[in-house]
C-alpha cells in the first residue's frame, strides 16, 4: 500500500520537482570531498593562504600550416621577459570571441605561454557548429608542435587545457594523433564533450569516447553541479574508468555553477561562477607545473 501512495504522489507532482529528486548531488558531500585531493594542511592547520601568481599579458597573432590549410592561433605569455612553460588552450563549440579570449589570457597571467588556435577561423567553420569536421583534430595537433617551437619556452613538452568540444579534440589530438608523453604531460578540461559529436544520442548520454581508455597522462577535469545531465554522465563515467586503470585522474564538481562558469558575462555571473573560476584556475597552475616539473622540464 505504501508503494503504491508514493508512486501517486510521483506521479502527480510537477516535473520541476522530480527532476530535482534526481539531482546528481542533493547533499552536502561532491566526489572530490572523498578523497580530499583539495586538502591543504597549511591553511587548516596555520591559516595560510597561497598567493596567486600575477603577470602582465602581452598577446600576438600568428599562423600555422596544418595540411592544406593556415590556422590562425593567438600566443599569449608574460609580459616580463623571460622564459616560461607551454600550454595549449583549445576552445569548444563556441570558437574564440571576447569572451573566451579571456581564458588563455588568464593562463597566461599565472606565468605561461599559451598558444590558443582558432580552428573554427582556420576551417571556415561557423561558430556553434553541430556536425564535426574530423579534421580539426590533427589541426589541434599540430598546434602543439607549433605551441613547442615557439621562443622564450621552457622544456620540450606541453600540457593541453580546454572547455567543451576542445576536450574531445585535445583528447584526439593526443591519443590518435599521438602527441601525449612524448608531447604532452598533462590534460586539463572544463565541462568537456567527451564522446565524438557525430555519434548517435544514446552514445552521447550514456557512453564516453574510446580514446578516453588510451588517455595517459594525469587528468584534471572541472565540471560545475548544474552540468547537463548528457554532459556529465559520460564524464562521470571516463574518470571511473581512468581511476580502473590505476591513472589517478582528478575531478573537481563546483556546487552552484553550471556550463561555462569560466567565462559567464557580467551581466548574468555570479559569485559561485567567480569563485569556480578562480579557484579552478589556480588548481590548474599548480598541477600543469607539478607534471612538466616532474617530467623535468
Amino acid at each position: 500500500m505504501k508503494k503504491i501512495i508514493i508512486l501517486l504522489l510521483v506521479a502527480f507532482m510537477p516535473a520541476q520537482l522530480v527532476y530535482a529528486i534526481h539531482q546528481p548531488w542533493t547533499k552536502t558531500e561532491f566526489p572530490q570531498d572523498k578523497e580530499k585531493l583539495w586538502w591543504n594542511d597549511d591553511w587548516w592547520e596555520n591559516g595560510k593562504i597561497e598567493q596567486p601568481t600575477n603577470y602582465d599579458v602581452v598577446m600576438t597573432e600568428i599562423t600555422y600550416k596544418s595540411g592544406d590549410s593556415e590556422i590562425p592561433a593567438y600566443v599569449f605569455r608574460p609580459k616580463k621577459p623571460g622564459k616560461y612553460l607551454p600550454v595549449l588552450f583549445q576552445h569548444g563549440r563556441r570558437g574564440l570571441d571576447d569572451l573566451t579570449l579571456l581564458v588563455p589570457r588568464r593562463l597566461a597571467a599565472r606565468g605561461f605561454v599559451v598558444l590558443a588556435p582558432d580552428i573554427w577561423s582556420g576551417r571556415f567553420i561557423n561558430p556553434y557548429p553541430f556536425n564535426h569536421d574530423y579534421e580539426v583534430e590533427k589541426d589541434v595537433a599540430k598546434g602543439i608542435d607549433t605551441l613547442l617551437k615557439l621562443p622564450n619556452i621552457i622544456g620540450n613538452k606541453a600540457c593541453t587545457v580546454a572547455h567543451t568540444r576542445g576536450g574531445y579534440m585535445t583528447l584526439k589530438a593526443l591519443v590518435t594523433y599521438k602527441r601525449q608523453i612524448k608531447k604532452v604531460s598533462c590534460y586539463v578540461a572544463y565541462y568537456p564533450h567527451w564522446q565524438d559529436p557525430n555519434e548517435s544520442e544514446p552514445l552521447q548520454v550514456y557512453q564516453y569516447a574510446p580514446e578516453i581508455e588510451d588517455l595517459k597522462v594525469p587528468a584534471l577535469i572541472f565540471f560545475g553541479e548544474h552540468e547537463q545531465y548528457q554532459r556529465f554522465r559520460p564524464i562521470l563515467a571516463g574518470v571511473e574508468t581512468l581511476k580502473e586503470k590505476g591513472r589517478k585522474p582528478q575531478l573537481i564538481i563546483y556546487p552552484g555553477v553550471g556550463r561555462g562558469f569560466d567565462f559567464r558575462p557580467p551581466r548574468i555571473r555570479t559569485l559561485a561562477d567567480d569563485m569556480a573560476t578562480k579557484d579552478s584556475l589556480q588548481r590548474t597552475e599548480k598541477f600543469i607545473r607539478k607534471h612538466l616539473s616532474a617530467d623535468g622540464k
